[in-house]
């Protein structure tokens, strides 16, 4: 048999299938979450990828990233709690309440005391209203924040209810006219940590900003599980699959295989009493959808597992 007739029997090469999961990522500086997105797509060999809650190309640590069926789980793990280690300095304001951004005032900082910073950052703990920072990813008629500002638009965002469960004090450093703080912050989703610097330093008269930011927490997701890019790499895989991906994220609710094909048709069952967005597993331990309960039902939110 020629040579030619051996090519044109030879079938396609094609790729294993990537199951479904969660891949959680340790994102280095200078990448932005769509750039983190596009190289783990190229590194699984699937398009099917996307993240849970965005971080600035300045900011590090966690990024959930959802592979294959699973990024049906970001939208709802983007609304979870969050933390973060951040270095805020105090004694400039700048257009984007981070370092990158130009400095639109300065005054010296140093001579601010712990006791006034601490006082400063009680008043940001708790249930606050926040305007964003203009260079944030809100939306304005239907564009990004950040985008209206490059363009040279000037923008102004309505203050928002968000939560700061933590904003605690780790170190404190005075370096010339400037005074910067080593912090932790543990928040709600759509809370900035770079208006949190840009209000304190506000309340302190010195203007402040955003140094350095990383991310230690996405819901349950911290940094012992997260992995760089490059032994993403070199050993490609997810974090969690789905099942487990469910079970770690959100409440758990166990029904009979009757129940569980329900679910997966989109039917109702009856409420229980949990609170929240929670998994329904099937008795084989397979996640089939995640449910709310409202009006003495459990309704599905997102079917996980196909109805067979």
């Amino acid at each position: 048999m020629s040579a030619v007739a051996n090519s044109a029997n030879r079938q396609p090469e094609t790729r294993p299938q990537v199951p479904p999961g969660l891949v959680v990522v340790d994102k280095p500086a200078g990448m932005t979450s769509h750039d983190v997105v596009a190289r783990v797509r190229k590194i699984l060999g699937t398009r099917k990828v996307g993240h849970a809650g965005t971080l600035d190309p300045m900011a590090t640590g966690v990024l959930v990233l959802g592979v294959e069926r699973a990024t049906k789980l970001l939208g709802h793990l983007a609304l979870d709690s969050k933390a973060y280690l951040a270095t805020i300095r105090l004694g400039a304001a700048t257009t984007t309440d981070d370092a990158e951004g130009e400095v639109l005032s300065e005054a010296n900082a140093a001579n601010v005391t712990e006791a006034q910073v601490r006082r400063g950052m009680a008043k940001l703990t708790g249930d606050i209203d926040q305007v964003p920072s203009a260079v944030s990813a809100v939306k304005i008629a239907g564009e990004r924040a950040y985008e209206l500002v490059r363009a040279g638009k000037k923008v102004d965002l309505p203050a928002r209810p968000v939560t700061v469960d933590r904003f605690d004090l780790l170190a404190m450093r005075h370096e010339g006219g400037h005074t910067d703080l080593d912090v932790m912050v543990e928040c709600s989703s759509g809370t900035y940590v770079r208006a949190l610097a840009r209000d304190l330093g506000a309340d302190l008269y010195v203007g402040g900003h955003l140094m350095a930011l990383r991310r230690t927490r996405v819901g349950p997701f911290g940094l012992a599980v997260a992995r760089g890019l490059e032994k993403l790499e070199s050993d490609p895989g997810l974090s969690l699959g789905l099942d487990d991906a469910v079970a770690a994220a959100f409440p758990r609710r166990d029904v009979d295989a009757a129940d569980a094909v329900a679910v997966a048709h989109g039917q109702r069952l009856p409420a229980t009493g949990i609170f929240g967005t929670y998994g329904v597993f099937a008795p084989n331990g397979r996640v089939v959808a995640l449910v709310n309960e409202q009006g003495g039902a459990a309704r599905p939110l997102v079917v996980l597992t196909p109805a067979s």
